[in-house]
């Protein structure tokens, strides 16, 4: 079955891929019709989400950043479909950094980094970056059911220089280039919401308290690996920028956690700055009812006044 629905489909994103973005784009704005529009496809999702995090802003405000957000996300998806038909000098074109030089700064003095970036703008044309340094680019991901389009996946991510890596063969390769002295650089997406059963920390995101993956933090601490958050803007369609900040230089000398929330509070500025560019369809809020009580805040004491 696995096999018949990549026959069905492989075709479809094959002939995407090959279009020019004029045409890709003028699909994007039909596919928004449809999916807010017509489907209202997770638009209570968004709707709800935006509620309890930008509760000071009018209704107004947050149906403004729902359509932007909408339009933006079927702009990315339609843009990771043609990532498979780009060419290598095409992506970099589409993809710049401001500082590319403290990256390649740290690799010259032989430090291996670690890349983390939240859902927010475009987080795949990221991996254009394995063009511009001498590291050996890994990117931990969660394998794709379909083992067809996971290597297809797969496929594209090698066209650029990249070996992705699942979360649970991650701890192996890393320990296993660490010890033969192999330069390289991870790249992980830290912002989604871990299962109840498996979380580590919970702290505040955007207001509330959540829980929040610590994998990117323990990797960087168990292999001296600095941690590097990946500032991304949008330009304009099609066009993303990219901006590195060292999250820390002594990642083992950090207090528990320190690396995750240094992170999320980056991802924050981020989300703030323009809202409508962050994957609001996820339900990334979803236990905020559950947390544990050595996590919950104190309440503010009453004003005397």
């Amino acid at each position: 079955m696995q096999l018949v629905v990549y026959i069905l489909v492989y075709p479809l994103l094959w002939l995407i891929s090959r279009l020019p973005f004029k045409v890709i784009y003028f699909i994007s704005d039909g596919v928004y019709v449809l999916l807010y529009h017509i489907i209202g496809y997770r638009k209570k999702v968004v709707r709800n989400n935006l509620a309890l995090v930008f509760p000071e802003k009018t209704k107004e405000e947050r149906l403004l950043i729902e359509k932007k957000f909408f339009r933006h996300m079927c702009d990315i998806f339609l843009e990771m479909m043609k990532t498979m038909g780009m060419s290598k000098k095409e992506i970099q074109e589409r993809f710049t950094v401001t500082n590319m030089e403290m990256l390649n700064g740290l690799e010259k003095k032989g430090i291996n980094t670690m890349l983390m970036l939240p859902h927010y703008a475009s987080w795949e044309w990221v991996l254009s970056l394995n063009l511009q340094i001498i590291s050996k680019g890994y990117g931990i991901y969660q394998k794709v059911e379909n083992k067809y389009f996971d290597k297809l996946v797969r496929d594209i991510r090698g066209k650029y220089n990249t070996e992705l890596i699942s979360t649970r063969e991650s701890r192996k390769i890393l320990e296993a280039a660490k010890e033969s002295k192999e330069l390289l650089m991870v790249g992980i997406i830290s912002d989604q919401s871990p299962m109840v059963s498996r979380a580590k920390y919970w702290t505040d995101f955007m207001g509330i308290v959540v829980p929040a993956h610590v994998g990117g933090e323990e990797i960087c601490k168990n292999n001296d690996i600095i941690p590097v958050y990946l500032k991304v803007k949008k330009l304009r369609r099609g066009y993303y920028q990219g901006t590195f900040k060292i999250l820390t230089e002594n990642p083992t000398e950090v207090p528990d956690y320190g690396i995750t929330d240094a992170f999320l509070r980056e991802t924050e500025k981020s989300i703030r700055e323009a809202p409508e560019y962050y994957f609001w369809t996820h339900k990334r809020w979803k236990h905020k009812d559950k947390v544990p009580k050595e996590f919950q805040q104190e309440p503010a004491e009453a004003s005397n006044a």
